[in-house]
């Protein structure tokens, strides 16, 4: 069977944005679909079965109308919309850019490019404490930061408290060499980088050396009440029952928590608990707390990090 899918309603650009760079979103449909895609001017031509037509040509319609949005369609975008036209959910994609999150330093728009980056934006809108789990590249660190940068910019705080277990270090970092900033900082350069894409290099260190934020190992949390802040804790899955305890109860008067974490790849000693893990058990139904689980259908990162995730995840032999 053929179908030509027409494009002349489209501009030059509009088409450029949809095919990617040298076709490289065809591309992944054609690899996808194992099949042949011809972009010729102002027409798609597809030639297969029909159900393979009919599924493509939806993809298809799906992704021109984020174009007609002024969305550049990336690689990833085409990835995500494959695995939502497998669950049959492609209605819902275009709500995701109806969304807009911040926009960076370079001005460019932050929104959630998933369903579950959906779901974490509503619940740090929302609520007080939450806790964001889920592997690499779901965005559950980044999004973090760009909440708190958003609340200290609109003065809703008067800080930012970014946190990390040490746990490479044992958080015992004395015998390191150097202040304490330059101890703690191979651990914390993730919440570095989201700082510097919303605030600047220049901006974000004047505030450090104002104390408007404030970049710590999670062992100097110990005795504080946290108010008006915004408090960061990552990597959480390598905090011990009683540091996660001890950093929970710091949480002080219009102030907020996020707790992010990947139960997958916990670093501790053999036979200690994870804080992360019994939290998770232990507070599932206080009111104010709540928990988003994003999956690797989340990854936002290259489309091969998503493979690697979904291999280890399927892997039956596979052990923490």
């Amino acid at each position: 069977m053929k179908k030509v899918i027409k494009l002349d309603s489209y501009t030059i650009d509009e088409v450029k944005r949809l095919i990617g760079p040298q076709e490289e979103n065809i591309q992944i449909l054609e690899d996808t679909f194992e099949t042949d895609i011809i972009v010729r001017g102002d027409e798609i031509v597809l030639n297969d079965e029909e159900e393979t037509i009919q599924n493509i040509e939806n993809i298809f319609k799906t992704l021109l109308k984020l174009v007609k949005q002024g969305k550049t369609i990336s690689k990833r975008d085409v990835m995500y919309t494959l695995k939502l036209a497998k669950s049959h959910h492609l209605d819902v994609i275009d709500e995701l850019y109806q969304i807009k999150i911040a926009r960076t330093m370079s001005g460019k728009l932050i929104y959630p490019k998933t369903l579950g980056q959906k779901e974490y934006y509503y619940a740090l809108k929302h609520n007080d404490v939450v806790f964001g789990i889920g592997p690499a590249g779901t965005g559950k660190t980044y999004l973090a930061v760009i909440f708190a940068v958003q609340a200290l910019k609109n003065n809703e705080v008067k800080k930012i408290v970014l946190t990390r277990p040490a746990v490479e270090a044992g958080e015992n970092l004395g015998f390191l060499p150097g202040d304490l900033k330059e101890k703690v900082d191979p651990y914390l350069r993730p919440l570095y980088d989201a700082l510097y894409d919303m605030l600047g290099q220049e901006q974000t260190e004047r505030l450090i050396e104002k104390g408007t934020i404030e970049i710590a190992p999670l062992a100097y949390m110990r005795g504080r009440t946290l108010e008006d802040a915004y408090v960061i804790l990552d990597e959480a899955q390598n905090t011990t029952d009683a540091q996660m305890k001890m950093f929970l109860t710091r949480l002080g008067f219009n102030s907020k928590m996020i707790v992010t974490g990947d139960i997958t790849q916990i670093d501790l000693p053999k036979g200690v608990v994870s804080g992360l893990k019994r939290a998770l058990t232990i507070l599932k139904d206080v009111k104010g707390i709540r928990f988003v689980y994003l999956t690797a259908l989340d990854v936002v990162r290259h489309p091969v990090v998503q493979k690697i995730i979904e291999r280890y995840e399927s892997d039956e032999h596979y052990t923490e």
